[in-house]
């Protein structure tokens, strides 16, 4: 499959031969950041156990918290598409933006102004340094998609999400889309 080069807001898709990466097996990620430096993203279809008001109980809301990636997993991060709402944030692309004030988030979710829909939450991030991406892409660990939901992509279902991109991707992918994720289950 022919991917394109990455960029700022565009979608990392795991390969199905990077299956046993207990942090990326079936991970799409988001990536937030592409640079000479390195990468940043939030593997966007990993719900962990826990809800906001799990980790921050004065939050009363019960948005999902997402397995961001294996980088700092004991600090929250989050993505959103309400930029008029949060101050400081910064732009990915396409209407998407990470970050910004979380006092403000936090009294948003209290007067009930903000939505799971506008809104989503990561333990930990995913990181690469200069080169690492571009190597693993080089290896075959990832295809480079464009992020066709644009803001919507808060809103997507994580559940089947990795399966329906190995059925769009066809061909050999489509065998994979019904494999168990772990192949001794088989």
């Amino acid at each position: 499959m022919i991917t394109i080069k990455p960029k700022k807001g565009n979608l990392l898709i795991a390969e199905p031969s990077i299956i046993g990466d207990v942090s990326f097996n079936r991970s799409i990620v988001l990536l937030a950041d592409y640079t000479n430096d390195g990468s940043i993203g939030f593997i966007l279809n990993k719900p962990l156990d826990y809800t906001i008001n799990d980790l921050i109980p004065e939050l009363d809301a019960n948005f999902k918290v997402y397995n961001g990636g294996p980088v700092e997993q004991d600090n929250l991060y989050f993505i959103h598409k309400v930029p008029d709402l949060i101050p400081d944030s910064i732009e990915i692309s396409l209407g998407i933006y990470w970050g910004g004030d979380f006092n403000v988030v936090a009294e948003l979710i209290a007067n009930k102004h903000i939505e799971e829909k506008d809104i989503r939450f990561f333990l930990g991030y995913s990181g690469w340094d200069s080169n690492q991406l571009d190597e693993e892409l080089n290896v075959n660990s990832w295809v480079v998609t464009e992020n066709v939901y644009q803001k919507n992509i808060i809103e997507k279902d994580y559940e089947f999400f990795w399966k329906e991109k190995m059925l769009e991707f066809g061909g050999e992918y489509s065998i994979w889309s019904n494999a168990p994720e772990n192949p001794s289950y088989n």
